[in-house]
């Protein structure tokens, strides 16, 4: 990496790491419901909603169950009307092109991967949906569904300071309301307007017709992008308006909306660890947890950047520079804008496979095979930071192992923040730990054998096994990107990585809220010289360490079998 490079990527993170302190601190007097200045703007309209919504429904507490299954309900229902809305889009407003209804099993893939935080995408956007459905279908759920992977994880927090049981871990259509209202839609209304200022279409026209200068008309497609790409980036969600994604200059007209983008991918997932540390009244265990998130994020980083620009031997012999110098960059730019470069490319690259967004400003599909493998771990980790809420339960599921090991390595009882890890809990957290690995690599086995699957691949051997690994590691990891190299509009692959991004959804979150209900009913025990402390960096390093080996003996194998394979093959001279 030049100096350049890491000049660009340690101000950003820098950026990242100071806005997080104060908006973590804002998160956590949101959840707790401290008072804050902008109470008089935002109390009138919460009010407004709950009397729609019953202010029994809104103030009612409820215990992991009851919170689990209104989420779960609620979830159902948007996922339905998504469903519909994408379905009879022909019959619905703003279609001026007259586009017709979405297949029924790609509705099907679409409704589910939006209302879960995923937004992985079968089709084009600009060719598939009209204006209403961007708007009704996709943006709306982008709004919902990252509050509730932030709600549910407030939920689980809450298990650890409650005094009464476990008979009240919050209210979750009060906690709904109150993240959208006070978090995500003020700053995706100023966000808008700064997007807008960038160049990014904000408008229900269809369409404008351009005059090149070579003669002729060229039909390009505009509509309210700017909402959806604030929104997009901000709740960690992903897809595109366009099928180019953040790579379309209208989704991302220049590098300071890039920059943009890439710190509104980290924001609230790194806030929201800020947030934990504040929530139980001890800031230290939350910054030991920051520490393990952005070590891993430091130790994977640099790879995707550095063998990029490094290239491959493969290029060098098509005759293409791999030096940078004044007058090019150097290295690997097939899929890459010139405008963004290798280490803009690279950094958008690993933050939204790591904080689990899927927005795309390169394609995946042309990184060299080593330049990949960050984008895999980023998803099969699935929190190095992740996304807001469920990539921090995917870390407080090692953290809790981690505790487990410890203890008896120790000879002493497990507990975390006062409460004992024993063996019920142990079970709940290894079933959703073992969710995560069964739905990426049972499926991407069997599409390597049956016909219906391998159909889809447009790249042979290690890559085009790549490419169906990639898609299932997104799915599950509620990620939404792809390498671009699979053809997922198929009835298989509509139906397969829909269930995919289900079950990565759902049972991990029951089983984790199940964790929660079970730690709540325990006593707070009193902290003595026999108590195993998780604040230190000496558990840090472990808690790291559980996450790399239980990762590596999961995942490394498929790794072998992918990317890893294809770098060395390339290196040896051969191409896949």
């Amino acid at each position: 990496m030049t100096m350049q490079s890491w000049l660009q990527v340690g101000v950003t993170l820098a950026v990242i790491f100071l806005l997080s302190i104060p908006v973590g601190r804002y998160l956590a007097a949101i959840v707790t419901e401290r008072k804050t200045w902008l109470d008089p703007v935002f109390d009138p309209i919460d009010a407004a909603i709950y009397r729609l919504i019953g202010q029994g429904a809104a103030s009612q507490p409820m215990n992991w169950k009851a919170y689990t299954c209104h989420m779960l309900a609620t979830n159902l229902f948007m996922a339905i009307l998504i469903y519909l809305i994408l379905v009879f889009q022909d019959y619905l407003p703003l279609n001026p092109l007259k586009l017709p209804g979405m297949a029924p099993m790609l509705a099907f893939n679409t409704a589910v991967s939006f209302i879960t935080n995923t937004d992985w995408q079968g089709y084009g956007g600009e060719t598939t949906l009209s204006n209403f459905s961007q708007m009704a279908a996709i943006t709306f759920p982008m709004f919902t569904s990252a509050t509730t992977g932030f709600v549910v994880a407030m939920a689980f927090i809450r298990a650890f300071i409650v005094t009464d049981g476990g008979a009240n871990l919050g209210n979750f259509y009060r906690d709904l309301v109150r993240f959208t209202t006070r978090v995500l839609l003020p700053l995706s209304l100023v966000l808008a307007i700064f997007m807008i200022w960038q160049g990014a279409p904000q408008t229900l026209a269809a369409s404008v017709v351009a005059h090149p200068i070579q003669g002729g008309e060229q039909t390009i497609a505009i509509g309210p992008v700017a909402s959806l790409e604030t929104i997009k980036h901000l709740g960690t969600n992903g897809g595109g308006f366009f099928n180019a994604n953040a790579a379309h200059p209208f989704e991302n007209p220049t590098p300071l909306s890039n920059w943009l983008l890439i710190g509104l991918m980290a924001l609230l997932p790194s806030a929201l660890v800020v947030c934990f540390g504040r929530m139980i009244g001890k800031p230290r265990q939350g910054w030991v947890l920051y520490g393990v998130m952005s070590a891993l994020l430091l130790l994977i980083l640099p790879v995707t950047i550095a063998a990029e620009q490094d290239g491959t031997p493969m290029l060098a012999k098509a005759g293409i520079e791999l030096q940078a110098t004044a007058g090019q960059p150097g290295g690997n730019m097939e899929g890459k804008e010139v405008r963004f470069g290798i280490t803009q490319s690279g950094l958008f690259g690993v933050i939204t496979t790591s904080f689990t967004t899927g927005s795309v400003n390169s394609m995946h599909d042309s990184f060299t095979p080593l330049g990949a493998v960050p984008e895999f771990i980023g998803m099969m980790l699935q929190n190095v930071f992740g996304g807001k809420g469920v990539g921090f339960l995917a870390a407080l599921v090692y953290g809790l192992i981690a505790v487990f090991l410890a203890g008896r390595m120790v000879g002493r009882t497990p507990e975390f923040l006062g409460k004992t890890i024993e063996q019920p809990e142990i079970i709940m957290v290894s079933l959703a730990l073992l969710i995560h690995p069964l739905v990426i690599l049972a499926p991407s086995a069997w599409s390597m054998i049956e016909p219906y699957g391998l159909a889809s691949l447009s790249n042979a051997a290690m890559h085009g096994y790549s490419e169906v690994l990639y898609a299932f590691s997104s799915a599950a990891a509620n990620n939404g990107s792809a390498f671009a190299g699979l053809n997922a509009d198929t009835p298989w692959y509509n139906l397969a990585l829909g269930l995919v991004i289900l079950i990565g959804r759902y049972p991990p979150i029951i089983f984790m809220m199940a964790v929660a209900g079970s730690v709540a009913a325990k006593p707070t025990l009193a902290t003595t010289i026999g108590t195993l402390r998780t604040d230190t960096i000496k558990f840090g390093a472990f808690w790291l360490g559980t996450i790399l080996v239980i990762g590596a003996l999961t995942f490394f194998p498929a790794l072998v079998l992918g990317p890893i394979a294809e770098a060395f093959a390339m290196h040896h001279g051969y191409s896949y």
